[in-house]
């Protein structure tokens, strides 16, 4: 048989217009492997691309959290572009407003920890030699020697200084400064352009929804949309919040770090117990070292067991409440994995992802709960 070399090798019987129904409906098979490819191609994508994202990942979450206040603007006849940028204008200026009133502070309080770091260390290894000489006092010197206090002692101050040495190679290091530069100009960008097609994005990616499921999978979005918003707004007032308590808390009970380390417990409690822990602890043993009594000690102690008091009977009960259902252990866990699969960009995308496969569990839970393999009666 003759066939013309131009002519198409095949040519489908029934081309498939769009919007029209396909002859044949999808198989189980079929649909699996859609599944697994998307989460394949997504999971090669971050494998790939995990360095750079970075700004992209922090722009989406900027116009995630910017698109209902963008969307009241718009109701106001305001167009879409103007309120985008107006919204990404006024946050930029926030920051910088923020950052020149604490910079100075932030900037003084790292340098003094830098000087003040012998005098840290002395007091530590005078604390620690003192805490082994009641020991070996009360227990006797065949069980505490010298040599285990002069151990002691040394290794306190060599923790101190190691501590110190990698806070000022972080804040002076070239390649860190250069991702923050690159984070502050590119992420503004990109958040101005996701904020103002963000209504069509959202479109465009229901659009491609089987029609089948279109309706689950709204909901099941939906549900998402619910739990991660309130976690978002309820979790960010819950960081300011404690921030800015236990900043003034510890700088009024005259802790010289209170300042940073305030900020810093407050700004890391969006890690269930991590931020209070760290924050503690820090100031603890800074107490040691700068203090002479334990007077000081004991008020840094009472500053957190207040703040934890605010935390779990006011605070999150008023801005969280019952409306995230994230469990503690599952955002502590999310949170980790993402960091140790990703770095920072995994522990960006953790809190999402942890609600995503929430809503999915309990959508399959009830699934199961009423299906024939969980009703069926025994024989």
């Amino acid at each position: 048989m003759n066939h013309d070399a131009r002519a198409p090798l095949s040519t489908p019987p029934h081309p498939i217009v769009p919007g029209q129904l396909p002859r044949q409906p999808a198989t189980r098979t079929q649909r699996l492997l859609l599944l697994a490819g998307i989460l394949v191609a997504l999971w090669l994508a971050l494998q790939l691309f995990a360095s750079i994202l970075l700004p992209f990942v922090a722009a989406s979450g900027i116009a995630y959290v910017l698109d209902p206040f963008c969307t009241r603007m718009t109701r106001a006849r305001i167009p879409r572009g103007l309120a985008s940028l107006l919204m990404v204008v006024g946050l930029i200026l926030v920051g910088l407003v923020f950052a020149l009133l604490l910079y100075p502070l932030i900037v003084n309080q790292i340098g003094l920890l830098v000087g003040h770091v012998p005098d840290y260390v002395r007091g530590l290894s005078a604390f620690a030699a003192k805490m082994i000489a009641r020991l070996q006092q009360h227990l006797g010197p065949e069980y505490v020697d010298a040599k285990l206090s002069d151990l002691v002692s040394g290794q306190a101050g060599a923790m101190l200084s190691f501590l110190a040495g990698a806070t000022s190679h972080l804040v002076g290091g070239g390649y860190a400064l250069f991702n923050v530069l690159s984070l502050m100009v590119v992420t503004p960008v990109v958040a101005f352009y996701l904020l103002r097609d963000w209504p069509r994005v959202v479109a465009l990616v229901d659009s491609w929804a089987p029609r089948r499921y279109q309706g689950v999978i709204r909901a099941q979005a939906r549900e998402v949309d619910r739990i991660l918003s309130a976690w978002v707004r309820g979790q960010a007032m819950c960081c300011m919040i404690l921030a800015l308590f236990y900043a003034v808390g510890l700088s009024i009970v005259g802790l010289e770090l209170g300042l940073v380390v305030g900020l810093t417990a407050g700004f890391l409690s969006f890690i269930p117990y991590v931020g209070t822990i760290t924050g503690a602890v820090v100031s603890i043993s800074l107490a040691f070292a700068q203090f002479p009594t334990w007077e000081g000690v004991v008020r840094v102690c009472i500053v957190f067991v207040v703040g934890q008091i605010l935390e779990g009977y006011v605070i999150y009960p008023r801005f969280l409440g019952d409306r995230v259902e994230l469990p503690a252990v599952w955002v502590i866990f999310a949170l980790f994995a993402g960091g140790a699969a990703f770095g920072f960009l995994g522990v960006m995308l953790a809190v999402p992802v942890a609600a995503t496969v929430g809503v999915l569990a309990r959508f399959w839970l009830r699934r199961y709960l009423t299906s024939p393999l969980y009703l069926e009666p025994p024989q």
